[in-house]
């Protein structure tokens, strides 16, 4: 459906329903709405100090199959995702979001990997991509639709590899709405992404990468020495 035809569709909807005249107030209603919008039961585990909320999202991720590198910075990023891909025997062609964030790293510092830029193929093994937030709670990815961030490189590739800064780390679901609707744009999808994709659909037997990736590698890039110390998952 194109924007035209969408936008005719809705208007037919507003005109029906009386609401056609009245919608400046039907935008504020909305707006009050949402602004005063209750929480429901928000589990304490997430509750952490900074610190805290980036331990938690390295122990749950890992608790799920995925692995984390963590670098101290920016200038880490194309070593550690070099280094992951020499460690898994994954080639070093790869196809990286659009993303002008990720553009920022130093990638010239890694010359041996191939990079292309665009949305996912099918031929595609390797993608990185970039993270709107990261959810301590559950070691979970929120992920936005975009020109810059094609939700295919989501799911085609095998091996999906996502660079996301320790400030992006929020304690809960939540949290990441907050910012999400803070920017003042909803995006077309927003995926959160837990772990490699899996199923235990067939005779209960658990197989990775059954509707996606088959590796989830997570580089959380702090803002300094000292923030994200520590071994590698």
């Amino acid at each position: 459906m194109t924007r035209e035809s969408r936008d005719a569709v809705l208007g037919a909807l507003r005109r029906a329903t009386g609401r056609d005249s009245n919608a400046a107030a039907a935008a504020a209603s909305v707006g009050d709405r949402l602004a005063r919008h209750a929480r429901n039961t928000i589990p304490a585990r997430g509750q952490r100090d900074r610190r805290g909320r980036l331990d938690l999202f390295v122990e749950q991720a890992e608790a799920v199959d995925a692995t984390v590198a963590l670098v101290s910075g920016a200038a880490d990023v194309p070593g550690a995702v070099a280094d992951y891909l020499r460690g898994e025997n994954l080639p070093t062609r790869l196809r990286m979001a659009p993303d002008p964030k990720l553009d920022a790293y130093p990638w010239d510092e890694a010359p041996l990997l191939d990079i292309e830029h665009g949305k996912g193929e099918a031929s595609d093994t390797v993608a990185v991509t970039g993270a709107f937030a990261a959810i301590a709670e559950t070691g979970t990815l929120m992920l936005v639709s975009g020109p810059e961030t094609p939700t295919t490189l989501n799911f085609l590739p095998d091996a999906h590899i996502v660079v996301v800064r320790a400030a992006d780390m929020v304690a809960c679901y939540e949290d990441g709405w907050d910012r999400l609707r803070a920017t003042g744009r909803m995006p077309r999808t927003v995926n959160f992404i837990t772990g490699p994709s899996r199923s235990a659909d067939i005779e209960q037997t658990l197989q990775l990468g059954a509707h996606g990736p088959r590796w989830l590698h997570i580089v959380l890039v702090g803002d300094g020495p000292g923030e994200v110390e520590g071994s590698d998952g």
